[in-house]
């Protein structure tokens, strides 16, 4: 892989007084120094010092005066404009680069389809050629770091991929490495499901949850977890991995070779599948037309044709929400989560998939954990990734 043209490498807090001071600006917006001297517990002098070495380090500006609070003005305060943060979601068919301010804005947001069972070299090559029509832009230049998602298990220590089911010839590939080498910064790599559960607690429906899963339904199927804040990851970096948790004892097989996983039967995959055995045996005109139209069926062709009625198409998905609640439920049961979220490709099946998801998950889950559970859609979407690995990367480097 090519060596590309580096990005200078930023100043950093230098103690966990200016880091707390960072974040309460990154998630609240601009405050005033007497504001964030309440919100961390410091004495005016001691944020004055640490406000004016973030300063001096580039992190922060000032942006005019306070409202009076019965005597002299306090100045306010906000990140500088400047700061900058690369996202980098890499989904099976699809990678999306963005680049987002220091409170997480997408500035600028890029997408080419990829199939990520082409490799590591040419899923990374194209990560870095979009991330240089962002920098020729201008819209990226001094990245302060970069926050990546692959659609696989994930060893954080290493930023590597460990034998992910969907991505063959990725094992233990040094994806942290070779993104930092390129680009000259910090660079932290995670499973695509916990990146996208960072980008609920940030800017979506859980940013008011300390403790909830997020469920990414797409090609595959995964879990992030989020406890008191942040993200679970296990002991080696597998925790949340439900699309190969068991439903029935037998079926197709799976990607990871066994039978009986969830995602065999509910994943992105498994649901085209599906879709395309009713559609060539006759079982559904309107899967049929589509296929015969786009020449192959995928999770947004049963979407469309369950809206419209279609009776096969609404077994599909009404079979796939239960089978995917009944996990759901002992999930529940056992972690308690104030919130789930559902999300990824095969969430734009809507409203039919949640009140399936809902219903087994109410029925089967103890009265104590679901009496005040919501169970909803993501609301960023297919932004969520983005969101969550500008998230990732901005958590490090705001950090002492």
């Amino acid at each position: 892989m090519p060596r590309r043209a580096q990005v200078r490498r930023p100043m950093r807090p230098e103690n966990v007084h200016q880091a707390r001071l960072l974040k309460l600006l990154r998630d609240d917006g601009p405050r005033s120094r007497a504001e964030l001297g309440d919100a961390v517990a410091l004495s005016k002098t001691k944020v004055a010092l640490e406000l004016d070495r973030l300063v001096e380090l580039g992190l922060v500006v000032g942006a005019g005066l306070a409202e009076s609070r019965g005597g002299r003005r306090s100045s306010i305060v906000q990140l500088a404009p400047t700061l900058r943060f690369l996202a980098v979601d890499i989904g099976a068919t699809s990678v999306d680069v963005a680049v987002t301010d220091g409170r997480l804005q997408v500035l600028e947001h890029l997408r080419e389809p990829m199939d990520v069972r082409r490799g590591p070299m040419p899923v990374l090559d194209l990560v870095l050629d979009l991330v240089g029509k962002l920098r020729a832009s201008g819209a990226a230049d001094d990245v302060h770091g970069v926050g990546v998602g692959v659609p696989g298990p994930v060893s954080f220590r290493e930023g590597v991929p460990v034998v992910p089911p969907i991505m063959p010839g990725w094992d233990h590939f040094p994806v942290r490495e070779t993104i930092g080498q390129a680009l000259g910064c910090p660079v932290l790599v995670d499973n695509d499901a916990n990146i996208m559960a960072l980008g609920e607690l940030h800017a979506g429906t859980a940013r008011s949850v300390h403790d909830f899963l997020f469920v990414k339904v797409g090609t595959g199927i995964g879990c992030g977890i989020v406890v008191e804040g942040s993200v679970y990851r296990g002991m080696s970096g597998s925790a949340g991995d439900i699309g190969h948790m068991s439903v029935e004892d037998d079926g197709p097989v799976c990607t990871c070779g066994r039978t009986g996983c969830l995602e065999a039967r509910f994943g992105g995959a498994a649901l085209a599948r599906d879709a395309e055995t009713a559609a060539r045996s006759g079982r559904s005109s309107l899967l049929a037309d589509r296929l015969a139209e786009a020449g192959a069926l995928s999770a947004a062709d049963v979407a469309v044709a369950a809206a419209s009625g279609d009776p096969v198409a609404v077994d599909l998905v009404r079979e796939g929400g239960q089978r995917l609640g009944r996990v759901l439920a002992s999930l529940v049961s056992f972690f308690n989560p104030g919130m789930v979220v559902i999300g990824g490709g095969v969430a734009g099946l809507g409203h039919a998939l949640l009140a399936e998801v809902r219903g087994v998950v109410y029925r089967r889950s103890l009265p104590l954990a679901t009496g005040n559970l919501p169970i909803v859609l993501s609301e960023l979407g297919a932004d969520a990734g983005i969101v969550g690995g500008a998230r990732l990367i901005s958590d490090h480097v705001l950090s002492a």
